[in-house]
């Protein structure tokens, strides 16, 4: 008898997912692989949008036709800040072009000249100037510098909507791939700003849905696809209906706060502060620190000296008497201010002869960690109701992170979730109540809460 399946296909940089869940969401089918990336017209790398359309159709229909499985929902999580801009066939007619591709002065200057200054779109988009991470000045970009590729486009889609219009053929743009940093979307007038009606991007625009909108292919339920960050938020907003905010860690650790929709502040937005939309549209400030990238140089630089592997951090557990050590010998204190999200912490000015063992050296790499994240954190934080904060990713394995994590919040809990795969169990959950008469399973996040331990 074939297994009921959810089918998830999560588009990452790198890596290109498939998953089947079941109707527990378990995963029951995983699979991966990578593309070479290509070259658009001016010779800088982009991914390569035909293999990728082409392997979505293939394993689509190589799930469809396996009888272990009755596929009953499909949907997608991909990353943003892309568009691929399809013509009258319903085909790709431009490179998908990479967000970090460098962004021409001069269109720049000439865009914030004639709507009003970065301060003022930054604010009212809630968008960091990002260049063509602000996925809208890609179209912009697109019009003023290929007026005639501009001509000829039917749809501008977002790529986890073109991710499902591959299947479709129906065109969607999703709220929340409109609201992550695309300096598209006035987040005070709730629609397009000005700017995009005034350029006439409207019109490459497809219909807006909500991130739970459902299309059909094969007479298989089809979401339209969601922005990944987003993604990986629907399982707390669908299990916890206290305010939250979830510290996504990685490379980057994201700071998302669902309950806070206050305007974002010049000095909030020169901190590296945004905002994104929910699947259900409503406002999630948001705060970024590069603090995985600082951790993976510093943990090189303290094996070197130390004479330890790599992975020897792993193996150190929270000693409040360290901290304490470090406290009266006046080095714990962080030096400077940690206002500038990206730069890096007071540890990489410290001389590793300071210390007397990795250990100690490891304790007072987290100590200045955390004194930005706490920084980071309550950006968001502040003037709203959050009674918790759950930490995903690498960080959230930590048991140093965690513990001054808890000491710097204790009138809130602190804890440590883990969840396979959020961005993708979120694209399948946000279809649950179309494709499930049953309640979600309220184990599908595991917490580990950690206490402030006094030293």
């Amino acid at each position: 008898m074939s297994k009921d399946v959810i089918s998830i296909f999560d588009v990452g940089k790198t890596n290109k997912k498939l998953f089947l869940f079941d109707e527990q969401y378990n995963i029951v089918h995983e699979e991966s692989t990578k593309f070479e990336e290509v070259k658009d017209e001016d010779g800088f790398v982009c991914e390569d949008v035909h293999a990728l359309t082409g392997w979505i159709h293939e394993k689509f229909q190589q799930v469809l036709s396996d009888n272990k499985y009755n596929v009953k929902a499909v949907n997608f999580s991909a990353y943003g800040a892309s568009f691929v801009h399809v013509g009258e066939n319903g085909k790709p007619i431009t490179p998908l072009y990479n967000y970090l591709k460098p962004y021409p002065e001069n269109l720049k200057q000439q865009f914030y000249k004639t709507y009003g200054g970065e301060s003022l779109i930054a604010k009212q988009t809630a968008s960091p100037v990002l260049g063509n991470l602000n996925s809208g000045m890609q179209l912009y970009r697109l019009k003023h510098e290929q007026p005639d590729v501009f001509s000829r486009i039917q749809y501008s889609l977002h790529l986890p909507q073109y991710l499902s219009f591959i299947l479709t053929s129906k065109p969607a743009s999703d709220i929340t791939s409109i609201g992550c940093h695309t300096q598209l979307w006035h987040f005070q007038n709730n629609k397009y700003h000005d700017w995009v009606y005034k350029e006439e991007l409207d019109k490459k625009l497809a219909a807006i849905y909500k991130g739970d909108k459902i299309m059909h292919s094969n007479n298989i339920l089809t979401g339209i696809g969601l922005h990944d960050s987003s993604a990986a938020l629907i399982p707390y907003l669908k299990l916890f209906n206290e305010p939250f905010i979830l510290i996504s860690t990685g490379t980057w650790c994201i700071s998302l706060n669902p309950f806070n929709s206050s305007m974002l502040t010049d000095y909030e937005l020169h901190n590296d502060c945004l905002c994104y939309l929910s699947y259900e549209g409503k406002p999630v400030k948001a705060s970024r620190l590069f603090a995985g990238y600082e951790h993976e140089q510093q943990v090189q630089r303290l094996a070197k000296h130390f004479n330890k592997e790599m992975g020897y951090y792993k193996t150190i557990k929270y000693d409040p008497a360290l901290l304490k050590k470090l406290d009266k010998k006046n080095v714990a204190k962080t030096t400077g201010n940690a206002t500038a999200m990206v730069q890096q912490s007071a540890f990489e000015k410290r001389p590793l002869n300071n210390f007397e063992n990795y250990e100690e050296a490891y304790h007072q790499l987290m100590l200045d960690i955390i004194a930005q994240q706490v920084f980071s954190t309550k950006l968001v934080l502040n003037n709203t109701p959050v009674k918790k904060i759950f930490v995903d990713g690498g960080f959230g394995k930590n048991d140093v992170y965690m513990h001054l994590l808890a000491a710097a919040f204790p009138d809130i809990k602190v804890c440590a979730a883990s969840i396979p795969q959020a961005s993708a169990l979120g694209a399948a959950l946000v279809l649950h109540d179309n494709v499930s008469s049953k309640e979600i399973p309220a184990d599908l996040i595991h917490l580990e809460y950690y206490e402030c331990v006094a030293g």
